[in-house]
């Protein structure tokens, strides 16, 4: 059994390792566009930061054939992104974090709900007829996850274009990162780029072994582990991002990453869909997946409301929101545990 979280934890350091190189050079490579941060954080790095997700998944439908794993994994990993949200507040000490970031966000938050509904409704009505519902063997939803995805980026980007035009303000901040990288050659950037992704396809499809074997030692369902251990372990790129970016200031791309990883992740689904090729990857696992989707639902919520009512103060070094969703969290890995026991 050790040897099981010898592996984990080797799997979790590899990815730790290349995550952050992965969403550096895919920064450089941002930069040399002329981006916007909310944009680089959305689709960029949040793609970046989520490769671990993809793979795991990838891994977890092709050669494990555990279609729980990947769904639990992606579901675990957006509530574990929500979750850091708040460790950012307690990081960032002006005040609450997000009352610091722009309008963009808020849309963001909003468009995330759309695809894990989505995802929740296809778990939802298992064997009422939608099976029949699909595209190639490929269900109606998982296409359907993937067009709203298309949509709203699309809409993201044409948001932050326009923003960018009314604020001669956000041009010059642009034109000041354009410095950034000066001493980095976009071929480097692309070579070290690829590095690092290929080191989290290999660690992804590892995670995938490792979350199979830890589920039988356990005794659990595929589901829970994929949603506890192997969500944290795959959301270990998105923190410590976002936690370098607020470091250096950048509090947009910091939660931008975290909103735009649960875009990207929910994403996921119609790629393992393509790829699981015994049924409608929605319709062939575990109902318990409704809890986790609920949770990340009502967790993206709070957030929400945080972001537009603003809050100018924090308690004992946090803001209210922080503390809410950490019960939603806790509320929900408890009840995802006690419908993946065995």
């Amino acid at each position: 059994m050790n040897i099981v979280w010898l592996k984990l934890a080797i799997c979790a350091g590899l990815i730790l390792f290349a995550g952050k190189h992965v969403a550096k050079y895919a920064d450089v490579i941002a930069e040399k566009t002329g981006l916007s941060r909310l944009w680089i954080g959305v689709v960029l790095v949040a793609t970046a930061t989520s490769l671990p997700e993809l793979f795991t998944g990838v891994g977890s439908v092709v050669f494990v054939n555990a279609p729980d794993l990947t769904v639990g994994n992606l579901l675990g990993a957006n509530s574990y992104n929500l979750l850091n949200i708040g460790l950012l507040d307690l990081l960032y000490r002006p005040g609450p974090i997000l009352s610091a970031i722009s309008s963009g966000q808020v849309l963001t938050a909003a468009f995330t709900l759309i695809p894990v509904t989505l995802a929740a409704i296809g778990i939802a009505f298992q064997g009422e007829g939608f099976s029949l519902w699909s595209v190639g063997n490929v269900g109606i939803f998982s296409v359907a996850i993937f067009i709203s995805y298309c949509l709203i980026t699309r809409f993201i980007y044409n948001f932050e274009k326009g923003r960018q035009e009314r604020q001669s303000s956000q041009k010059e901040n642009l034109q000041e990162s354009k410095n950034k990288y000066d001493d980095i050659s976009a071929k480097k950037a692309y070579i070290y780029y690829g590095i690092a992704a290929a080191v989290i396809i290999v660690s992804g499809i590892w995670l995938a072994y490792i979350g199979k074997e830890l589920a039988y030692v356990l005794r659990l369902n595929e589901s829970f582990i994929g949603s506890l251990f192997i969500g944290f372990i795959t959301t270990l790129p998105e923190i410590t991002v976002s936690i370098a970016a607020l470091l250096i200031g950048a509090k947009e791309i910091a939660i931008a990453n975290m909103l735009g990883s649960n875009l990207f992740n929910m994403t996921i689904i119609f790629v393992d869909d393509i790829l699981y090729r015994k049924a409608p990857i929605l319709q062939d696992v575990s109902p318990s997946h409704m809890w986790s989707a609920s949770t990340v639902m009502v967790m993206t919520a709070i957030i929400i409301v945080a972001m537009v009512t603003r809050p100018r103060k924090k308690f004992f070094g946090m803001s209210w929101y922080v503390p809410v969703i950490f019960v939603i969290f806790l509320l929900g890995a408890y009840f995802n545990f006690l419908t993946g026991t065995k």
